[in-house]
């Protein structure tokens, strides 16, 4: 297996009613999405025969098989190496003078990274974030092998960032992972679409954001500068600033480890 393939409820029953004219955009939209997942797959491809087993049994071997890659890829103490990454100008979470950085290379299907917004970040957000003391940097890094609707969910963040409401957006996928996230792409697109009239956005804007690829140039540019910083899997995180270098956090981290990081660079 090679590195590029370790990877580490809202229920809402009502009906979604879609204009033809949208629902023929999402079509569109679908179309495109496959073929950028296959372009960004790559050495990704995993050969899975799902007539041989059942959907549960799928997905239970998947989720055991993830969780076997992130323990074996976490050393029991992780070296405090700095390095030098750059944020590039990706969407934001708290105030952007903040003196330190997480800059954070995720995908939007990977359970981990949903753990960790669940159990870490809603930490940092009252400890630092919320202080003014550290900001967030949300670098899309979708593996399309293992996550089809990964890529097509970072695009709709970056939509929802043009709207100036990225982190309500971020929140809105994550939340409602286990809905979306077995979904087929065309029905995927269609929540996404959905998450945006909740967290009013302008739809006719978001829609035609969403299905013509305007921001893949964006998220291709993050998935090749994290491979070339060594994320091979998510959630990937660079904790520090371009002064004192960044300190590389692997997998869905509890807040002691962020915290131990931030005090000591807060302190220099």
């Amino acid at each position: 297996m090679s590195d590029e393939n370790r990877e580490f409820n809202q229920n809402n029953t009502s009906k979604i009613f879609i204009k033809k004219s949208t629902f023929n955009q999402l079509i569109l939209g679908l179309v495109l999405v496959i073929g950028i997942a296959a372009f960004f797959a790559g050495s990704y491809v995993t050969n899975l025969n799902s007539n041989q087993i059942s959907e549960k049994d799928l997905e239970d071997a998947i989720a055991k098989l993830e969780l076997k890659i992130l323990q074996n890829q976490l050393p029991t103490k992780q070296p405090q190496v700095t390095v030098k990454i750059s944020a590039d100008n990706d969407p934001i979470i708290g105030n952007p003078d903040a003196p330190i950085t997480i800059i954070e290379f995720s995908d939007f299907q990977c359970p981990f990274c949903a753990r960790f917004h669940i159990q870490t970040l809603p930490l940092i957000l009252e400890e630092y974030i919320e202080q003014g003391k550290v900001k967030l940097v949300f670098r899309d890094f979708p593996i399309q092998s293992i996550h089809p609707n990964a890529l097509p969910a970072a695009i709709a963040a970056e939509c929802a960032n043009e709207q100036g409401k990225f982190k309500e957006m971020h929140d809105m996928l994550f939340d409602n992972q286990n809905e979306w996230n077995k979904q087929d792409t065309v029905d995927a697109l269609s929540s996404f679409s959905k998450y945006a009239t909740n967290i009013k956005l302008e739809q006719v804007t978001f829609d035609s954001c969403l299905t013509n690829g305007k921001y893949i140039e964006e998220i291709k540019k993050d998935l090749d500068d994290g491979r070339d910083y060594g994320v091979s899997g998510t959630p990937g995180f660079f904790v520090g600033n371009d002064q004192i270098g960044y300190v590389e956090l692997k997998g869905a981290q509890p807040f002691e480890s962020f915290k131990k990081i931030i005090d000591a660079q807060l302190d220099i």
